[in-house]
């Protein structure tokens, strides 16, 4: 088999093994956060996950009318606190500006979900910590399942490693195959899509 068909059957496979109890209970989240707390979401993660972050806030709110924030849509503030005070505390920052409480969700985009003893990661652990000190929820998507936001998140949805050296591309690609099915469940969607 060719490197090509080998890499998309690694995506049937995944796909065959995500929780969907895990992504319903997502969704009733979100739900939640909605239309009884009337909180927010506010979506957090760095490098190719931060990007999703952004287009997943899109979704929240163009889509499903959740106020949603990615912290990292705003660079200025971004870079400005990481260099005055270090990348690890850009999230729990901007969360304690923002008057994060417990009506409010984190949801949480991470291939491993930060490691405390290997200093990965370290600003979505100090986001989860400080969204957990206000009593607000945590949920994440992530491709490691001894993680920190794995083992801190009320619901956690994990992409199977059916394939070790592809961890990295298949918890990205999958965190967007996952929000877009949250965003388009009936429970959530209020807004049509163009096509």
């Amino acid at each position: 088999m060719s490197f090509v068909e080998n890499y998309f059957n690694e995506v049937v496979e995944i796909a065959k093994q995500i929780f969907v109890n895990k992504v319903e209970e997502a969704v009733n989240v979100l739900k939640t956060t909605r239309d009884i707390c009337e909180g927010r979401v506010f979506v957090l993660g760095v490098g190719g996950s931060a990007g999703n972050a952004s287009h997943m806030v899109n979704d929240l709110r163009k889509l499903c009318g959740i106020e949603a924030y990615c912290p990292t849509d705003n660079v200025p503030e971004l870079t400005a606190r990481t260099n005055d005070e270090g990348f690890d505390t850009v999230f729990e920052e901007y969360l304690r500006i923002s008057k994060f409480s417990n009506k409010d969700t984190i949801f949480v985009l991470s291939v491993g979900g930060g490691d405390e003893e290997r200093n990965v990661s370290v600003g979505l652990i100090k986001a989860i910590k400080y969204a957990k000190q206000k009593e607000g929820t945590v949920i994440s998507i992530v491709g490691r399942n001894n993680g920190y936001a794995a083992t801190h998140s009320d619901t956690t949805i994990f992409v199977p490693a059916v394939e070790p050296t592809r961890i990295t591309p298949h918890s990205e690609a999958f965190q967007a195959v996952i929000w877009h099915c949250i965003i388009s469940h009936p429970d959530l969607q209020i807004n049509k899509t163009k096509w």
